[in-house]
C-alpha cells in the first residue's frame, strides 16, 4: 500500500540523508510534500525535492516569521511557484499563540500569498493556530480568490467549524496529535471530516504520534491506521481515499 505525507519539514531539522529517506520509503511512504516555512526552507525543500522522486514542496513563508516578508521575498516565492514539483503557496496564514509579530503583520502577509496562489493557480497550505474566528473571516473576505482550494494543515479547530471552512473549499489533514490519548477534539473533527476532504500528514519534525521522538515521515501508516479506526473504515480504503484527495487538491501531484 502506498502512502502519502502532506505536510513534513526537512530543512535544517537535523535529519540524516540518504537515511532517513530511505526509512521513508520503506515504510511505504511514496509521496511526501515538504512545506515552505521560510523563503530560505522553500528553496531548501525546492532542490530536495528536484534530486528525489516522490517529493514536493510549498513555497511560502510562515506566519511567525511575517516580520520579514517583503517584496523581494513576495518575487522570489512567485519565481518558485512556477517550479514543476511546488504543488501550493503555504504554510501561510495566522498564528495568534504568541504576541508577534502583530496581527495586522501576519494578516497583510498571508493576504498576499493568497493573491499569489490565485496568480500561480495553485491551492493554499493553511496554518491556523488560536485565531479560528480572524482565520474563518478572512477566509470568507478572500473567498472570490480562493478557486484553488486550500489545505488546512493539522486541524484543530474542532468539529463545529468544520463544516463552515469546507464550504470555502478546505481540505483538512490530521497527524500524530489524532493518535493523543486526550485528543478527544481532533478525533471528533476526524470523524466528521468528508471523506472527499481528508489528507494524512505528520508535520515532521514535529507532533510524533509517539510522545516525545522527533517525528519523521515513516510514521504515516501509524497515523493512517489510527485515522481509519476513528471514522470506522477500512485502513485500505481510507489509503485510496487520501491519495484521490492529494491529487485532487494538488494538481501538479504525479
Amino acid at each position: 500500500m502506498s502512502y502519502l505525507d502532506i505536510h513534513a519539514h526537512f530543512a535544517e531539522e537535523g535529519y540524516e540523508f540518504p537515511r532517513t529517506w530511505e526509512e521513508i520509503r520503506a515504510a511505504g511512504v511514496e509521496t511526501v510534500v515538504l512545506a515552505g516555512d521560510t523563503l530560505a526552507h522553500s528553496l531548501w525543500h525546492r532542490d530536495f525535492a528536484a534530486a528525489h522522486a516522490g517529493a514536493y514542496f510549498t513555497a511560502g513563508v510562515h506566519p511567525s516569521e511575517a516580520a520579514d516578508f517583503s517584496e523581494d521575498t513576495l518575487s522570489a516565492l512567485s519565481a518558485l511557484a512556477e517550479d514543476e514539483k511546488c504543488v501550493a503557496v503555504g504554510e501561510i496564514g495566522l498564528d495568534y499563540h504568541y504576541p508577534e509579530p502583530p496581527k495586522e503583520v501576519q494578516r497583510e502577509a498571508f493576504v498576499k500569498q493568497i493573491l499569489l496562489a490565485e496568480r500561480a493557480g495553485l491551492p493554499l497550505v493553511v496554518h491556523s493556530r488560536d485565531c479560528a474566528a480572524d482565520m474563518l473571516a478572512l477566509l470568507t473576505e478572500m473567498r472570490a480568490h480562493l478557486g484553488r482550494g486550500f489545505l488546512m494543515h493539522c486541524y484543530s479547530h474542532g468539529a463545529q467549524l468544520l463544516p463552515a471552512f469546507a464550504a470555502l473549499g478546505a481540505y483538512f489533514s490530521f497527524g500524530g496529535v489524532a493518535c493523543f490519548r486526550n485528543a478527544k477534539n481532533v478525533w471528533e473533527s476526524v470523524r466528521a471530516c468528508p471523506a472527499g476532504r481528508i489528507l494524512s500528514e505528520t508535520d515532521s519534525p514535529y507532533l510524533s504520534p509517539f510522545r516525545g521522538e522527533k517525528n519523521t515521515p515513516a510514521n504515516i501508516p501509524v497515523i493512517v491506521r489510527q485515522l481509519a479506526q476513528l471514522r470506522g473504515e477500512r485502513e485500505e480504503e481510507l489509503q485510496e481515499i487520501i491519495m484521490e484527495n492529494a491529487k485532487r487538491i494538488f494538481a501538479k501531484m504525479r
